[in-house]
Protein backbone atom coordinates (compact mmCIF):
# COMPACT_ATOMS: atom_id res chain seq x y z
CA UNK A 1 0.00 0.00 0.00
CA UNK A 2 1.04 4.05 -0.40
CA UNK A 3 2.34 5.71 2.30
CA UNK A 4 -1.33 8.16 2.38
CA UNK A 5 -3.29 4.90 2.43
CA UNK A 6 -1.47 3.40 5.71
CA UNK A 7 -1.61 6.84 7.08
CA UNK A 8 -5.24 7.32 6.66
CA UNK A 9 -6.31 3.35 7.50
CA UNK A 10 -4.03 3.99 10.69
CA UNK A 11 -5.89 7.45 10.98
CA UNK A 12 -9.17 5.50 11.76
CA UNK A 13 -7.80 3.47 14.61
CA UNK A 14 -6.65 6.90 16.63
CA UNK A 15 -10.00 8.60 16.19
CA UNK A 16 -11.48 5.09 17.43
CA UNK A 17 -8.99 5.36 20.96
CA UNK A 18 -8.59 9.05 20.89
CA UNK A 19 -11.25 9.40 23.34
CA UNK A 20 -9.86 7.18 25.90
CA UNK A 21 -5.98 8.27 25.89
CA UNK A 22 -4.64 10.67 27.91
CA UNK A 23 -1.55 12.05 26.31
CA UNK A 24 -3.59 12.72 22.89
CA UNK A 25 -0.63 14.18 20.72
CA UNK A 26 1.83 11.77 21.70
CA UNK A 27 -0.67 9.09 20.72
CA UNK A 28 -1.48 10.59 17.21
CA UNK A 29 2.35 10.95 16.48
CA UNK A 30 3.67 7.82 17.75
CA UNK A 31 1.12 5.49 16.12
CA UNK A 32 1.48 7.49 12.95
CA UNK A 33 5.22 7.05 12.97
CA UNK A 34 4.81 3.50 13.80
CA UNK A 35 2.99 2.89 11.19
CA UNK A 36 5.85 3.40 8.69
CA UNK A 37 8.43 1.46 10.52
CA UNK A 38 7.12 -1.92 8.78
CA UNK A 39 8.24 -0.92 5.64
CA UNK A 40 11.88 0.32 6.43
CA UNK A 41 13.12 -3.20 4.89
CA UNK A 42 11.90 -1.43 1.49
CA UNK A 43 14.48 0.93 -0.57
CA UNK A 44 11.23 2.66 -1.91
CA UNK A 45 9.24 3.29 1.15
CA UNK A 46 9.57 6.35 2.93
CA UNK A 47 12.11 5.58 5.98
CA UNK A 48 13.62 2.76 4.07
CA UNK A 49 15.03 5.50 1.23
CA UNK A 50 17.40 7.38 4.21
CA UNK A 51 20.92 6.27 4.17
CA UNK A 52 21.02 4.80 7.97
CA UNK A 53 18.61 2.07 7.27
CA UNK A 54 19.79 1.26 3.97
CA UNK A 55 21.73 -1.68 5.44
CA UNK A 56 18.67 -3.65 6.58
CA UNK A 57 18.03 -3.72 3.54
CA UNK A 58 20.97 -6.31 2.76
CA UNK A 59 20.43 -8.31 5.42
CA UNK A 60 16.16 -8.38 5.44
CA UNK A 61 13.92 -9.37 2.48
CA UNK A 62 10.90 -6.61 2.36
CA UNK A 63 7.56 -8.04 3.99
CA UNK A 64 9.42 -10.97 6.13
CA UNK A 65 10.85 -9.77 9.43
CA UNK A 66 9.52 -6.48 10.11
CA UNK A 67 5.70 -7.98 8.74
CA UNK A 68 5.08 -10.36 11.19
CA UNK A 69 3.19 -10.27 14.55
CA UNK A 70 6.06 -11.95 16.38
CA UNK A 71 8.13 -8.82 15.74
CA UNK A 72 5.50 -6.20 16.62
CA UNK A 73 5.16 -8.18 19.99
CA UNK A 74 8.99 -8.02 20.70
CA UNK A 75 9.28 -4.52 20.01
CA UNK A 76 5.87 -3.64 22.24
CA UNK A 77 7.10 -5.49 24.78
CA UNK A 78 10.40 -3.50 25.09
CA UNK A 79 8.11 -0.27 24.67
CA UNK A 80 6.35 -1.46 27.58
CA UNK A 81 9.53 -2.17 29.83
CA UNK A 82 11.41 0.94 29.05
CA UNK A 83 8.59 2.92 27.43
CA UNK A 84 5.29 2.24 28.43
CA UNK A 85 3.00 5.74 27.87
CA UNK A 86 4.34 4.50 23.84
CA UNK A 87 3.68 1.59 24.11
CA UNK A 88 -0.07 1.10 22.64
CA UNK A 89 -0.05 3.13 20.27
CA UNK A 90 3.38 1.99 19.10
CA UNK A 91 1.18 -1.24 18.52
CA UNK A 92 -1.60 0.69 16.97
CA UNK A 93 -0.19 2.08 14.47
CA UNK A 94 2.47 -1.08 13.56
CA UNK A 95 -0.45 -3.59 13.36
CA UNK A 96 -2.50 -1.27 11.46
CA UNK A 97 0.41 -1.25 8.89
CA UNK A 98 -0.03 -5.09 8.71
CA UNK A 99 -3.76 -5.79 8.61
CA UNK A 100 -3.63 -3.05 5.75
CA UNK A 101 -0.51 -5.01 3.76
CA UNK A 102 -2.38 -7.83 4.17
CA UNK A 103 -5.18 -6.64 2.04
CA UNK A 104 -2.78 -6.37 -0.80
CA UNK A 105 -2.14 -9.11 -3.61
CA UNK A 106 1.10 -9.74 -2.52
CA UNK A 107 0.07 -10.69 1.68
CA UNK A 108 2.25 -10.93 4.38
CA UNK A 109 3.35 -13.37 6.54
CA UNK A 110 2.02 -12.71 9.82
CA UNK A 111 3.65 -15.46 11.36
CA UNK A 112 6.95 -15.40 9.66
CA UNK A 113 9.07 -17.82 9.42
CA UNK A 114 6.04 -20.05 8.86
CA UNK A 115 4.82 -20.07 4.61
CA UNK A 116 1.73 -19.04 4.95
CA UNK A 117 0.55 -15.58 3.40
CA UNK A 118 -2.32 -13.79 4.43
CA UNK A 119 -3.68 -12.20 1.40
CA UNK A 120 -7.05 -10.48 -0.68
CA UNK A 121 -7.37 -8.24 -3.82
CA UNK A 122 -5.85 -5.26 -3.61
CA UNK A 123 -3.06 -3.78 -5.57
CA UNK A 124 -0.67 -1.66 -4.30
CA UNK A 125 -1.46 1.98 -6.27
CA UNK A 126 -3.87 0.63 -8.40
CA UNK A 127 -7.32 1.34 -8.40
CA UNK A 128 -8.91 -0.79 -6.29
CA UNK A 129 -6.16 1.22 -3.65
CA UNK A 130 -7.46 4.18 -4.88
CA UNK A 131 -11.22 3.54 -4.31
CA UNK A 132 -10.09 1.82 -1.08
CA UNK A 133 -8.17 5.02 0.01
CA UNK A 134 -11.54 6.87 -0.40
CA UNK A 135 -13.28 4.64 1.62
CA UNK A 136 -10.63 5.28 4.57
CA UNK A 137 -10.92 8.78 3.76
CA UNK A 138 -14.60 9.35 3.92
CA UNK A 139 -14.65 7.03 7.34
CA UNK A 140 -12.43 9.24 8.47
CA UNK A 141 -14.45 12.10 8.12
CA UNK A 142 -17.44 10.50 9.37
CA UNK A 143 -15.61 9.77 12.82
CA UNK A 144 -14.11 13.49 13.34
CA UNK A 145 -17.31 14.96 12.53
CA UNK A 146 -19.07 12.64 15.14
CA UNK A 147 -16.04 13.59 17.95
CA UNK A 148 -16.62 17.26 17.31
CA UNK A 149 -20.09 16.76 17.80
CA UNK A 150 -19.63 14.82 20.91
CA UNK A 151 -17.69 17.87 22.07
CA UNK A 152 -20.28 20.25 21.36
Amino acid sequence: MLLRTHLAFTLIFILLFLPFVNFKIVFILVSLISTLFADLDSQFSYLGRLKIFRFLQFFVKHRTVFHNLFFVLILTSLFVLFYPLLAFSFFLGYCSHLILDSFTVKGVRLFYPLKRVYSWKLRTGGKSETMFFVLVLMINIVLILSNLLSIL
